[in-house]
C-alpha cells in the first residue's frame, strides 16, 4: 500500500503551485480574516494564500498524515487539520471569508452535494475559490486509465482505480449560480516543459497515479506498471527540436462570491 509522498509531489513544486498563485490572484477580496485551504497537501498552496493575505488566520486541511507532517514542519505558524474534504463539509459549522482549494476537489465525489456545503461555509462577502485539473480526454490520462483494463493488467486491478471527479464547466455554473452573488469560471491550459516522457510519469507519480499504484501489491509490480505506462504515453509526446517534451495540462478555475 502506497501513501502520499510530499517529496514526490514537490519534485515539481513550481508547476504545482503556479495554478494556486493564479487562482489567488483573481480572488477579489481585500482582507479576508479567516481562510481555509481544503486539500492543502504539503502546504505550498496554503503559503500562496498566506502571502496574498498576510493578516488572515490560516487553516490547512488534508486527509494525508504524510502531507500534513511536511506542512507542519515547513509552516508551523498555521493551523493544520487532518480530515477528508467531504466529511469536513458535511459536519462543519464554522464560517470562513475564503474557502480555497487548489487541485483537490477532483478527488472528492458528488460535487452536486459537496459544492453547496462548501458554499455554506462562506461568511457574507466571502468567496469559494477552487481549481481542478480538466484533462481527462488527453493522452496522458487516457493511457493511464486504459492500462488497468488491458489483458496484461486487468487481473491485477479487480477494483478499478479511483477516477477524477470533474464535471463540465456548465455543471459548476448551474450548481453555484443560484447561490452566488457573482460567479467567475475560466480554463487555463498550462504547457509543462519536461526533459522527456519519463518526467511525465514522475509528474503523475506525485498525484494522479497514486490510486493506481496503491492497488498494486509491491514495488516490483508498481515499477512494471510505470514502465508500461511510459511505453504507452511516449508516442503521444514526441520531442521538440531541443529534445524537451511538452505536456499541455488544462485546469478549470471557479470563484463564487457570497
Amino acid at each position: 500500500m502506497t501513501t502520499w509522498n510530499s517529496s514526490q509531489y514537490l519534485k515539481f513544486a513550481n508547476e504545482r503551485t503556479q495554478p494556486s498563485i493564479d487562482l489567488a490572484g483573481r480572488v477579489a477580496l481585500e482582507s479576508p480574516a479567516r481562510i481555509i485551504d481544503l486539500g492543502c497537501g504539503p502546504g505550498n498552496s496554503t503559503a500562496v494564500a498566506a502571502r496574498r493575505w498576510p493578516a488572515a488566520t490560516i487553516t490547512g486541511l488534508d486527509s494525508s498524515p504524510a502531507m500534513l507532517a511536511t506542512a507542519r514542519k515547513d509552516y508551523p505558524q498555521w493551523t493544520w487539520r487532518e480530515a477528508g474534504i467531504a466529511e469536513w463539509a458535511e459536519t462543519n459549522t464554522e464560517k470562513f471569508d475564503l474557502v480555497f482549494s487548489n487541485a483537490a476537489l477532483h478527488w472528492v465525489p458528488d460535487h452536486a452535494t459537496l459544492l453547496p456545503r462548501l458554499f455554506a461555509a462562506i461568511a457574507p462577502g466571502g468567496a469559494l475559490a477552487f481549481q481542478v485539473p480538466h484533462s481527462l480526454a488527453d493522452a496522458h490520462q487516457r493511457c493511464m486509465r486504459e492500462l488497468p483494463s488491458s489483458p496484461k493488467w486487468r487481473d491485477r486491478f479487480p477494483t478499478p482505480p479511483a477516477a477524477w471527479r470533474v464535471e463540465p464547466s456548465g455543471f459548476y455554473y448551474d450548481t453555484l449560480a443560484p447561490l452566488a452573488a457573482r460567479l467567475e469560471l475560466w480554463f487555463t491550459e498550462y504547457i509543462l516543459v519536461f526533459d522527456g516522457p519519463v518526467q511525465i510519469v514522475e509528474w503523475h507519480r506525485g498525484a494522479a497515479l497514486h490510486p493506481f499504484l496503491a492497488l498494486l501489491p509491491d514495488e516490483p509490480t508498481r515499477a512494471e506498471f510505470l514502465r508500461d505506462y511510459l511505453a504507452a504515453l511516449t508516442p503521444h509526446y514526441p520531442p521538440q527540436a531541443d529534445g524537451k517534451v511538452l505536456l499541455p495540462f488544462r485546469r478549470l478555475f471557479v470563484i463564487a462570491y457570497r
